[in-house]
């Protein structure tokens, strides 16, 4: 029987940006890692694989959350506006207000096939996509390959990288700047109460 090592990750709020949303001025968290996301935090726990393309030791993922919390952000343009007063040329970058839906208490499972790739990535840290959404290794368990699609244990949002007929685009690979498709398995209830 197939086992994977399960090392879950919690912290206090995540955000992950949809590919669709650039500067919208209400923008709520995507609920599911794209293959990209999935790809850069294992590069993060495994920095031997930098130099490859790919998924290669994160066998499968669930990402649940309490609730999503919306949340103001003050932004800056990216250009500069200049006006001049005098001889003086005064320059100021305009900021605007933005409303990011927000994951409160998310809690992430990665799932590896050997207890050494789960041994190094439970003594690190990860991000969803943003520095500030720090996610600590809280707890570490073997399952069998079976085991790790109970409701009861492993709830969640996994997006399975496959694309059929349930598929949809989730964006494009940062790397290979190639479209990524797939489809949504929910395992559970990915909103836990509070």
């Amino acid at each position: 029987m197939e086992k994977y090592y399960v090392v879950k990750y919690s912290g206090p709020f995540g955000f992950i940006k949809p590919w669709t949303a650039v500067r919208d001025s209400e923008t709520f968290s995507q609920q599911f890692l794209t293959p990209s996301i999935v790809e850069g935090i294992e590069k993060k726990l495994f920095p031997e694989l930098l130099n490859e393309i790919g998924i290669k030791k994160i066998k499968g993922h669930r990402l649940s959350y309490s609730q999503i919390n919306q949340q103001q952000e003050v932004i800056q343009t990216r250009g500069w506006n200049s006006t001049r007063k005098g001889k003086q040329i005064l320059f100021d970058r305009p900021t605007a207000v933005l409303i990011r839906g927000v994951l409160l208490e998310p809690i992430l499972h990665l799932a590896f096939s050997t207890k050494e790739d789960a041994d190094r990535a439970f003594e690190q840290h990860i991000c969803l996509c943003r520095n500030e959404d720090l996610l600590m290794p809280s707890s570490f368990i073997e399952v069998s390959k079976d085991d790790f699609d109970t409701p009861e244990i492993f709830n969640g949002y996994e997006l399975i990288f496959d694309r059929n007929k349930d598929a949809f685009h989730v964006g494009y690979h940062r790397l290979t700047n190639e479209p990524m498709f797939g489809w949504l398995k929910i395992v559970g209830t990915p909103v836990n109460r509070i």
